[in-house]
């Protein structure tokens, strides 16, 4: 078995391919701390051939079961186009960071763009949104087809754009509409990035936690006027392609 490990700052996603690229086995796992060896304990059950990690804790895994490490720009890539062979451009929001990553026709990346320097345009913002509303995250990523208000949050910093929000509660204005101008705020970021890159695939895949959200997809599908596709487990796209750079090694 052939493993990828994708430590991100809320979870850490695991999974197992065998020789011929079919998934096995997955996990996930919220990260906490000494997340090293709860990777350990999961793994040491496990028939393990080849381990590589990824994401924001990889060099954690690295020195804890002294296996090799890849980007987390090179493992969504990879992911993806084992995903979609025919992707151009994949779209990646997770917790901490959100990222837009151009491919070439084999998988491997040309250019990329991120954004790590504020929640404001991450997963982490939905998920400080829904609290302050009391709406749970599941039910948040799908109110925004309610809204009749195409309402704007425009601040760049995910303090002010919270202070925004907590405003428009205060102004009673409906819970639909306020979820419609969270998710145009981050869904606005997410496209001014993948406009960068030009291409000519129909399709955009969208990975990461962010990518379970269906008012996200829809919304970014409007604005960049192309399909966005997510994979069954958009989570476990990283994992993914830690795994499958585990086999070609190997």
């Amino acid at each position: 078995m052939f493993w990828g490990v994708d430590v991100g700052s809320t979870y850490t996603k695991i999974t197992g391919i065998d020789d011929k690229k079919n998934i096995i086995d997955t996990a996930v796992i919220p990260t906490i701390v000494n997340q090293d060896e709860i990777v350990k304990e999961y793994l040491s059950k496990k028939k393990v051939e080849m381990l590589v990690s990824t994401g924001y804790g990889r060099y954690m895994i690295e020195e804890a079961l002294s296996c090799p490490v890849i980007s987390e720009i090179k493992a969504h890539a990879k992911g993806a186009h084992f995903f979609a062979p025919k992707t151009e451009l994949v779209i990646d929001l997770g917790g901490q960071d959100s990222k837009v990553i151009k491919l070439d026709s084999t998988g491997g990346f040309v250019d990329f763009r991120m954004n790590d320097k504020c929640a404001a345009g991450t997963g982490k913002f939905l998920e400080i949104a829904a609290n302050r509303m009391g709406i749970g995250l599941e039910e948040f990523s799908r109110l925004g087809f309610e809204a009749d208000k195409e309402l704007t949050i425009s601040s760049m910093c995910a303090v002010f754009a919270e202070s925004e929000v907590i405003s428009l509660i205060a102004k009673k204005e409906s819970a639909a509409n306020i979820c419609y101008g969270v998710h145009e705020s981050i869904a606005s970021r997410l496209a001014s990035m993948a406009k960068k890159f030009a291409v000519k695939s129909e399709h955009i895949v969208f990975t990461g936690g962010g990518a379970l959200n269906p008012f996200l997809r829809y919304l970014l599908s409007q604005k960049l006027e192309k399909e966005v596709i997510a994979p069954a487990h958009p989570q476990l796209i990283g994992s993914i392609g830690a795994a499958l750079a585990g086999l070609e090694v190997s």
